[in-house]
């Protein structure tokens, strides 16, 4: 049966627009709220990143499972990350994130998650579902939850992140310069990053509401790499609105993607032995990648794309490092989601401990030139069900024969149709991906 209201990384959409709109997160606090409380009595964590709008929802969520008879402790801007850490060690009923991840400011959403710290099993998205369909109703007012900030949210997760990496390295001599995206790490990956003895030069770190991911972060990291030609850094490190994403630069201001830096901690997991069966990557992660880990007798399996789904897969294939080219890291021997600061100072440890640059650690990977093109369509199609879309990718896959990869899907969080092509010749592969743009444009 098909979710209503949930997608692959919760609710997300336009401010202002069914579903994110004041009312509706009312209803989504009660509903939450009501299925938590069949659990028993407990409490739900409520984070976000630093949109503007998200004053707005966290005060409806409040009231809604307040309605439900919930408590609710208030932490504040806070990485998504550090939220799931939190309802995990703080044994909360769920941990609620509002926010649009690496979107503009004019978005937002919802995301939960479970007292293990990870996304919610679809039975009980079923039932939140099921209870905003339904008429909202009140407890009685000595049954009304109570809501309470909590404090020191951020130097728990703080200590944490640092928890990750040995106590005994020692970064002093490393200048990195930080990206922030205005977003939810502003306060916290600064810290971080000093605190484990590395200079660290600060950039996207003045959020007013409006700029998160604007033309900054791990979205854009053009200006990371200006910033690290600038301060003549070691590396940048680019995260993304709510730190769930890890985009880093080299000394030179190269960009080393997800799929490069997943190689790196693999390859470093390997040399201390610690591999831990086969690495989980998706649809989209590199040929040249996957070819560089089966050299290391490491094999890449390949998940839908979407975090949710790595996670599916890292599960089912007793995996602990897993994620995306778009910068989604999960190191299941750390924590329980994708978190841009504990994949930053795992790469930051394979650098001391290897005596080797950013730049020299990801040399062992050759990546085949890909082109990555967005479709703007104003409805949900099913491209595989369009048959002129089809042939087109077809005739593309013969000419490439195994020399390339075609992928054509509808993006889980915005009204787009992604487009990629891979291949060895990289002036075909921009020729391919236009040819199939073209055609899905006539077709849509």
């Amino acid at each position: 049966m098909k979710k209503k209201y949930f997608g692959t990384d919760g609710i997300r959409g336009e401010v202002g627009k069914h579903p994110i709109t004041p009312d509706f997160m009312l209803k989504l606090g009660w509903a939450t709220g009501r299925v938590f409380a069949e659990e028993g009595h407990g409490f739900v964590l409520v984070g976000k990143d630093t949109r503007i709008s998200g004053y707005m929802f966290e005060s409806a969520l409040e009231a809604g499972l307040s309605a439900a008879g919930v408590d609710t402790k208030l932490l504040g801007p806070m990485p998504t990350p550090g939220i799931a850490y939190l309802t995990r060690t703080l044994r909360a009923k769920a941990g609620i994130v509002i926010s649009a991840s690496h979107n503009p400011y004019y978005d937002n959403g919802i995301k939960f998650f479970s007292v293990e710290g990870k996304k919610l099993p679809d039975e009980l998205e079923y039932k939140i579902e099921h209870y905003i369909d339904s008429p909202m109703t009140t407890v009685e007012s000595s049954k009304l939850g109570k809501a309470q900030r909590l404090s020191d949210a951020a130097g728990r997760y703080i200590e944490f992140c640092k928890s990750t990496v040995p106590a005994t390295l020692d970064f002093k001599g490393m200048r990195i310069v930080v990206d922030c995206a205005h977003g939810a790490t502003y306060d916290i990956a600064p810290h971080v990053f000093s605190e484990v003895g590395a200079e660290v030069v600060t950039v996207g770190a003045k959020p007013d509401g409006l700029n998160i991911n604007e033309e900054c972060g791990a979205t854009k990291p053009e200006l990371l790499a200006e910033k690290v030609i600038e301060y003549r850094a070691d590396l940048g490190i680019a995260l993304d609105g709510d730190g769930d994403r890890l985009i880093m630069v080299d000394h030179k201001g190269e960009v080393v993607d997800g799929d490069e830096l997943i190689y790196i901690i693999a390859k470093s997991h390997q040399q201390a032995g610690r591999v831990n069966g086969n690495v989980v990557g998706t649809l989209m992660t590199n040929l040249g990648v996957e070819h560089a880990l089966n050299k290391l007798g490491i094999k890449l399996i390949r998940a839908n794309v979407g975090d949710r789904y790595v996670m599916e897969m890292l599960v089912k294939h007793n995996s602990v490092l897993g994620g995306e080219g778009s910068g989604h890291i999960i190191c299941l021997d750390k924590t329980t989601t994708g978190d841009g600061i504990v994949a930053a100072l795992q790469v930051l440890a394979e650098i001391q401990q290897s005596g080797k640059s950013l730049h020299e650690l990801k040399a062992d990977t050759q990546k085949y030139p890909q082109v990555l093109k967005n479709v703007r369509v104003n409805k949900k199609v099913n491209i595989d069900e369009v048959e002129v879309i089809q042939k087109a990718v077809k005739a593309v896959e013969k000419k490439m024969a195994d020399k390339g990869r075609v992928l054509l899907r509808a993006s889980g969080t915005e009204p787009l149709i992604r487009v990629m092509v891979e291949g060895e010749n990289y002036a075909d592969v921009v020729k391919y991906a236009d040819e199939l743009v073209e055609v899905v444009k006539k077709a849509i």
